[in-house]
């Protein structure tokens, strides 16, 4: 066989196989994209994800918010401590007072909280850091809670997706009076689950955020306590200068009984 008969022979060969090739290759799922995925579920799918984003967006606002401010500088600054002790040492109040003010935070608060009753002796002064303390941990956590709030909220999201995305389904079902097969019940499971899996995404980072913002809360607080405590006990050395009035209204309270034997009795008219 010449040269010319054998080219012509391999280029026929080659076109029967192409239309197989084609036939084949159309024959092949074409595989979903993101965006593919996103629009799979529908209109409500698609409400339903854009509630997820949402609220994920909300959760990476909360944790960067606490990660500023969560931080030891913000909390407990350096030397204010040392400071208010020193001047309660020396018996200047005042100058303790002024070095709270001039630096803004959780322990300057506690400490003035402590201050303000420093005439009233120790017994008052610990009551009122004590107080102080557990307003501003419950201050601290508020916004935390949030974070646990968004964890909870986003799986039943995206339940509620899996949910209609399967009332859809077996619906399809019901309208072909069961000629709907396994790969439109398939396709429309599959179509619900893509809502599950956004709830759990946004779920799952956002209670690890909840439980280490938490714990970072009850170490900085414990840290608040001890600091304040190791500040303010100078002044159980103090005599107590005067005490708290035990009856806020002394013209309500009885007249002093004289001592020592019976009343006066009343003159004889």
């Amino acid at each position: 066989m010449d040269e010319p008969t054998s080219f012509a022979q391999s280029f026929f060969n080659i076109a029967l196989r192409s239309p197989t090739n084609l036939i084949a290759q159309s024959d092949t799922p074409e595989t979903a994209g993101l965006f593919d995925i996103i629009l799979s579920g529908g209109i409500i799918g698609l409400m339903i994800l854009l509630v997820l984003f949402a609220l994920s967006i909300a959760a990476a606002y909360l944790v960067f918010d606490q990660t500023m401010t969560l931080r030891k500088t913000e909390i407990l600054p350096d030397g204010v401590s040392d400071t208010v002790r020193q001047a309660l040492l020396n018996a200047r109040p005042a100058e303790a007072d002024t070095a709270c003010r001039r630096e803004p935070s959780v322990l300057s608060v506690v400490l003035l909280s402590g201050l303000s009753e420093l005439e009233f002796g120790w017994h008052e002064v610990e009551k009122s850091v004590e107080d102080s303390l557990a307003e501003q941990s419950a201050r601290l956590m508020r916004r935390i809670e949030y974070l646990s709030v968004i964890g909870n909220i986003a799986p039943m999201v995206g339940l509620l997706g899996t949910v209609t995305g399967m009332i859809f389904a077996f619906q399809q079902v019901a309208t072909t009076r069961g000629a709907a097969g396994a790969g439109d019940l398939a396709e429309g499971i599959y179509q619900a689950l893509v809502t599950t899996v956004g709830g759990l995404v946004v779920a799952i980072p956002s209670l690890a955020a909840y439980a280490i913002c938490r714990n970072r809360v009850d170490s900085l607080i414990a840290q608040v306590a001890y600091q304040a405590q190791h500040a303010l006990t100078p002044i159980k050395r103090r005599p107590t200068a005067r005490t708290r009035p035990a009856n806020p209204n002394p013209a309500a309270s009885p007249a002093p009984r004289p001592q020592g034997g019976n009343p006066p009795m009343p003159p004889k008219t």
